[in-house]
């Protein structure tokens, strides 16, 4: 259902990052996919071009956002590789209750203390200590460890997009509208997703004029920088989905959306029965795209995971090595960024079939099958050459002043902007309009 059925025209060039992974390939590439879709989708009357400048952009973008001329911060203070007593972990801890459970499980209450603690120990044993408290973190490995573990082994099996198509009786009357400039125009996301890939997802599709409103839990905030880089054009609200008011919300927005993305851990939302099973069961009309860090199958199907995490577990960081050993890092969020639009591709093809075919359909993505589509790619067949600035739009926001890439997409010789700001987090009602 991702097949390419028209190859969009790309401005730019071909290798600009370097390094031993073709990230370029699959950054463009993930690109295309939805230009290709949108096409289909648009009967060949709506074929986006592609500018490598501003996909690069696009791909490194919360490095290109400014809020009232500051540029927002990286990783915190206790994410990062650090060394064990045989190798290497790396940690994630940008978000408040991760590095509580990070520092916690080792007994620690600072960055030289967590480098003691972990460097008396294998990196298994600080993965799985980490892990067991609630934290997130992986041992660095070999491309070949990974491949040979049972979850690296799981995580191979089945395509990059893992699709399913169940019959309709009835199917909703959305239809792409020709006239319009944003083609997914009236389109219902509901998205409940976090962090880069799926927010990737869902900014995308709101660029294209899907409505799409994210749904957050009031007591784990998203981190602000993050919110204000992924929510251009979205809607933003809160929903308690342990109450019974939340519950009853939620039911009324799922009864009212077209698709659904959801980006938790697997057996997170179905604790308020909001399993994939159940959804398509009760929801019979609903597209349904889910997304999570490690695969759907193997011992780590509920384990937390982003990309940094991802990148040490499945070899990436052992190939992007420094002169001196330490492990390193792709040039971008490349796993999170190619999966969202990869989503964001695979659901445009699903609302094409459940207008023209009277299916609907599922589909799963996971960051460690992106990371082996990634080295499915090989190294770059072109050296690396200097691209041009990007692109760049200008927004007031509640926030303030913002400064952005705009999108990588090109519309009659003009690069995509998106349709409005981010929102106030958490400003919105929960509802339809």
């Amino acid at each position: 259902m991702l097949a390419v059925s028209s190859v969009p025209e790309i401005d730019g060039l071909g290798s600009w990052w370097g390094g031993p992974l073709n990230v370029e390939q699959l950054a463009v590439g993930s690109v295309a996919l939805v230009s290709s879709a949108l096409n289909s989708l648009s009967n060949g009357q709506f074929t986006p071009a592609i500018s490598s400048s501003q996909v690069a952009a696009a791909f490194g973008s919360s490095g290109y956002l400014r809020i009232n001329d500051e540029k927002t911060k990286g990783f915190a203070e206790h994410s990062g590789f650090f060394r064990t007593s045989d190798g290497w972990t790396r940690t994630h801890a940008n978000y408040p209750h991760h590095e509580h459970r990070l520092l916690q499980s080792l007994g620690v209450n600072s960055g030289a203390g967590l480098g003691e603690a972990l460097g008396q120990m294998s990196s298994e044993q600080a993965q799985e200590l980490i892990v067991a408290a609630g934290g997130v973190a992986a041992a660095v490995q070999t491309r070949q460890q990974w491949l040979e573990s049972m979850q690296g082994q799981a995580a191979q099996q089945g395509d990059w997009a893992q699709f399913s198509l169940r019959p309709a009786d009835a199917v909703r009357t959305w239809q792409y509208n020709p006239s319009s400039s944003r083609p997914l125009s009236g389109l219902r996301v509901l998205d409940l997703t976090r962090v880069i890939a799926g927010p990737t997802a869902t900014r995308t599709l709101a660029a294209l004029g899907a409505h799409v409103l994210r749904v957050d839990a009031p007591r784990l905030p998203e981190l602000q920088a993050q919110h204000v880089d992924t929510g251009f054009g979205k809607r933003s609200t809160l929903l308690d989905l342990s109450s019974s008011e939340g519950s009853e919300r939620m039911a009324q927005l799922l009864q009212g959306a077209d698709v659904l993305i959801t980006g938790y851990r697997q057996g997170s939302l179905a604790r308020f029965g909001l399993s994939a099973q159940n959804l398509a069961e009760k929801y019979p009309e609903l597209i349904i795209a889910e997304l999570d860090a490690w695969g759907y199958d193997g011992p780590w199907v509920d384990r937390r995971g982003f990309d940094s995490i991802v990148q040490a577990a499945c070899g990436i960081s052992d190939v992007y090595q420094t002169k001196d050993g330490k492990p390193g890092a792709l040039p971008v969020q490349a796993l999170d960024h190619a999966t969202g639009y990869g989503l964001a591709a695979a659901i445009i093809a699903m609302v094409q079939a459940r207008s023209e075919h009277r299916g609907v359909g599922s589909v799963r993505f996971s960051l460690a099958r992106t990371a082996a589509a990634l080295f499915e790619f090989g190294a770059p067949a072109l050296p690396a050459q200097p691209l041009d600035a990007p692109r760049m739009g200008h927004m007031e926001s509640p926030y303030g002043k913002l400064d952005y890439a705009l999108t990588p997409f090109v519309v009659d010789g003009e690069i995509l902007d998106f349709p409005a700001a981010p929102p106030a987090y958490g400003q919105d009602e929960p509802i339809w309009f």
